[in-house]
């Protein structure tokens, strides 16, 4: 059975969506079956994996309203290597009929439900909000992976993301928990960085991942030629520890980390 992952922040600009497209093209080199869901009506996930959210015929709008199944709305993200139920600004008029519809919190949940065992892993991008998205995404998840930008605000606003979680385990997902803490965009020139990085060992210790991944370039380049990084640059900084990251988790999770054989480095896709 496929392990559903929300990629949330309540924070905006710490690399959620980076994280969420090259983590799954990292997984899926590793021969993982991966299915992306762009839950972010911004549909940067979904321009990030190569595919043109303002021409998707279907998209997770589709899905939360029963409308249509997510089997019938996932598309190939060919370029990235990975498959993708895309995301674009018609999933804030699903987030306005959700408010008054029935079991709405758990229309995701029941959709990925139907296809869980067809992936090894479901990774979600989450909108940079606390609405009824993200409670759709915390509500089908196993678990959670947080990224974070290590700054002043970091571990303020860690506090109030993990007492959402809690709360949602609480009420409505008893069986979610925290799949890790990842710092982001990491400078280690820095000494306020430094200093939040030590302060998230000391309070959290192994649900922070030993992965950290850099400001890098390379990184912030490769949405805009619709790539993950690996696809762009597979030998920056950013995509090899975003490969390290998908190595963490595979052996986290007690699976073997398979080598990607010498014929298939030069481009993610499958």
């Amino acid at each position: 059975m496929g392990r559903i992952i929300a990629i949330t922040n309540q924070k905006g600009g710490v690399g959620k969506t980076t994280t969420c497209v090259n983590l799954a093209a990292s997984l899926a080199v590793t021969r993982r079956r991966v299915l992306v869901v762009d839950l972010d009506p911004q549909g940067n996930a979904t321009m990030g994996s190569g595919v043109n959210k303002h021409e998707v015929e279907m998209s997770g709008c589709d899905v939360l309203l029963g409308e249509r199944s997510a089997r019938e709305a996932i598309v190939h993200a060919e370029a990235a290597g990975y498959w993708l139920l895309p995301g674009n600004s018609d999933l804030t008029a699903a987030e306005v009929q959700l408010m008054n519809a029935p079991n709405r919190e758990r229309r995701l949940g029941d959709a990925l439900g139907a296809i869980r065992d067809e992936y090894d892993f479901i990774l979600i991008d989450c909108p940079p909000a606390l609405n009824m998205l993200t409670i759709n995404a915390l509500a089908a998840a196993d678990g959670v992976l947080i990224p974070i930008q290590c700054e002043y605000y970091a571990l303020e606003g860690l506090t109030a993301l993990l007492e959402t979680v809690e709360h949602i385990r609480a009420t409505v997902n008893p069986h979610l928990h925290t799949e890790g803490l990842l710092r982001t965009m990491f400078d280690a020139r820095n000494n306020l960085a430094n200093e939040v990085a030590e302060q998230l060992l000391t309070h959290f210790g192994d649900q922070v991942y030993r992965t950290v991944v850099p400001r890098n370039v390379r990184l912030a380049e490769a949405p805009s030629h619709g790539l993950p990084v690996l696809g762009y640059d597979r030998s920056s900084r950013g995509a090899l520890a975003y490969l390290a990251l998908a190595g963490e988790m595979i052996r986290r999770a007690g699976g073997a980390d398979e080598p990607v054989p010498a014929a298939e480095t030069q481009s993610p896709v499958q």
